[in-house]
């Protein structure tokens, strides 16, 4: 018994024979509230809290004591540049500091590779709640954090992930107002370079392209569209393919900023020079846009607003407090540098 005794207090907090969402269900509360027991956390009432632990303890949960430690959002990336990840980061902590919450930061690059499960290493973590900023993430792991008891936002993901909240920013909007800026400067032949087509967000710049052409009265040509990732390889090699054609673009809309690049060094290879003999357009804003010679056009996306937007939400689901919506959309800018000017004649 003595020997029983030791080992029960020498356990960590742990997860039981239950998902929370069983035992969430077992109380008549929220999976959020079983987590907020779990771990120690405030905002639940005396009676509730008592009925929760109970369950926990039948179940095998060991419940962490009050204030035994600072709650964590949990800001998960793939392969983020730096010059996305911190302004999004930065969002993050400026919400979630004030509420005595840290922010941590984790790049699950090693087990997607690896083809292992990366939404169970984060939830046992017990991370106050978790925001996802890469595209891969699935309806299934929105259910997976659901059952842990884990509130969870998704940045622009591939999917629909509802009932997951979203944010995101105008795509269709940002590609819109690129393509217009080219059309202005009476540019008629406007090549696009996209993202995965299985990408919502590259859908949407995709679309946003094209209803820009469409009220412009410019017709569509297919054979000036390449879809590739969002890599500086593939607009190396894609933006290599357009330049080569019989009928090459006077201007080029890029899905991201990292395309761009490599148009830039594709058009380089042709011995063509920007905006002289080719205009182009990026997505994103990342730092090294406005370094490059000459410095690239491209639409902003507000990855601070976004950040600060995503810890709101989560912090709020973390309460237990229903959303208003599923879907938040920010706005998007065009930051026009040198990059562009009007076609030469040819």
């Amino acid at each position: 018994m003595i020997e029983e005794g030791r080992r029960r207090r020498s356990r960590k907090p742990r997860r039981g024979d239950l998902p929370l969402a069983t035992i969430a269900e077992l109380a008549g509360v929220s999976p959020p509230t079983v987590s907020k027991v779990l771990n120690g956390r405030r905002g639940v009432g005396e009676q509730t809290r008592q009925r929760v632990e109970a369950l926990l303890r039948d179940h095998g949960y060991r419940r962490r004591p009050a204030g035994s430690f600072t709650p964590c959002i949990e800001v998960v990336f793939h392969q983020m540049l730096s010059s996305i990840a911190m302004p999004i980061l930065r969002g993050v902590q400026e919400i979630a500091g004030p509420r005595d919450h840290t922010v941590g930061f984790t790049d699950v690059r090693h087990w997607l590779r690896a083809g292992q499960p990366w939404a169970q290493a984060v939830q046992l973590r017990q991370p106050a709640a978790v925001i996802t900023v890469f595209s891969l993430v699935t309806a299934e792991d929105g259910t997976s954090f659901a059952a842990a008891g884990i509130p969870l936002v998704a940045v622009d993901p591939a999917d629909n992930l509802f009932p997951v909240p979203v944010v995101g920013s105008g795509n269709w909007s940002g590609a819109l107002s690129a393509t217009r800026h080219l059309v202005d400067l009476g540019h008629r032949r406007i090549g696009v370079l996209t993202g995965p087509v299985r990408d919502l967000s590259a859908r949407a710049r995709r679309d946003g392209f094209r209803a820009a052409l469409d009220y412009a009265g410019v017709p569509f040509d297919e054979r000036l569209e390449r879809s590739g990732v969002f890599a500086f390889e593939d607009g190396l090699r894609l933006g290599g393919e357009l330049l080569a054609g019989p009928a090459p673009p006077t201007a080029v809309v890029c899905g991201n900023d990292l395309q761009a690049l490599g148009v830039y060094a594709a058009a380089r290879e042709a011995g063509l020079r920007i905006p002289d003999d080719l205009s182009v357009v990026g997505f994103d804003d990342v730092d090294e846009a406005a370094w490059l010679a000459p410095p690239l056009t491209t639409v902003r996306q507000p990855f601070g607003e976004i950040g600060a937007t995503a810890a709101r939400l989560a912090l709020a689901l973390a309460d237990g407090q229903p959303l208003a919506q599923d879907r938040y959309e920010l706005g998007t800018s065009l930051v026009v540098r040198g990059s562009t000017a009007p076609p030469r004649r040819r």
